[in-house]
């Protein structure tokens, strides 16, 4: 069953060794991650992360590596997503900082263990809202890496463990042209409007305004974070009424803003009474 859902920004300067300390500009928004990282590690021990490929046509049942690092970010900082080592497709930037959360919540532990569910960040919503139902079906099962599902779920499984609590961390990035240096092409009141409208909608787990979001005005605004968005509202909210997912009880955001022009935001939504 679904335990938390936390959503935090796909942002390598989060990570301290990426940013240099002389970057104060990102401890904010890393303390805001570190907290809802502590928070999802409380919840559960079993997460599945939801975020987009590096690029289009990416995505989909590919096996994943359990092991990597920002090198091509400009450190070598290595990450895991938990359990053993495994062989498999290189992990795309919304793995590794989901890998880079996990270690945060665990302290270098080996309790945590993430899921990679990547979605492709073309998708439609039509296409998105499909891939939401699979979602909500392997939160149902608990997450299940081992199950006939290839995202980490099988709704058909008899395993007596199936209905174990899962968290969802969402890696998602807002538009990219929120201030004059912005690396979207600098300020425009198009980009701003939209992310205001993204932010509310995250900070009211308001899974229809997500679902709405239109995906060429996105990607006009440079919003990375759209299809994964997507999928998210569709395994929340959508209309699955056989799928044993909670529906979203509170939403806290913990920060909104865009410190380098992108639209970064931190938020947790606490599920409600199972459907």
């Amino acid at each position: 069953m679904l335990a938390l859902v936390a959503i935090v920004p796909s942002a390598p300067l989060l990570v301290p060794e990426l940013a240099g300390p002389a970057a104060t500009d990102t401890e904010p928004v890393r303390a805001a991650v570190r907290s809802v990282a502590k928070r999802l590690g409380s919840a559960a021990d079993r997460w599945i992360a939801l975020g987009a490929a590096d690029r289009a046509g990416s995505a989909g049942a590919t096996d994943y590596r359990s092991c990597g690092d920002f090198g091509g970010y400009g450190v070598p900082h290595p990450v895991r997503l938990g359990g053993p080592p495994t062989e498999g497709a290189p992990l795309p930037l919304s793995m590794l900082i989901a890998g880079w959360v996990r270690g945060e919540a665990d302290g270098g532990g080996e309790r945590i263990t993430v899921t990679p569910w990547v979605v492709d960040p073309e998708w439609s919503p039509d296409q998105c809202a499909a891939a939401g139902l699979e979602l909500a079906r392997a939160l149902s099962d608990g997450g299940d890496p081992d199950s006939d599902d290839p995202h980490g779920g099988d709704p058909d499984s008899d395993d007596p463990d199936s209905g174990d609590r899962v968290g969802l961390l969402v890696v998602a990035d807002g538009c990219t042209a929120l201030s004059p240096g912005a690396p979207g092409g600098g300020e425009r009141p198009s980009a701003i409007g939209l992310q205001r409208r993204i932010d509310d909608a995250l900070a009211r787990a308001d899974t229809g305004a997500l679902a709405a979001l239109d995906a060429d005005a996105c990607a006009a605004e440079g919003v990375g974070g759209r299809a994964a968005w997507q999928v998210l509202a569709a395994a929340c909210g959508g209309p699955a009424a056989d799928v044993a997912v909670s529906d979203v009880a509170a939403a806290e955001v913990l920060y909104r803003d865009a410190p380098f022009g992108v639209g970064y935001t931190v938020a947790v939504w606490s599920p409600g009474a199972p459907r």
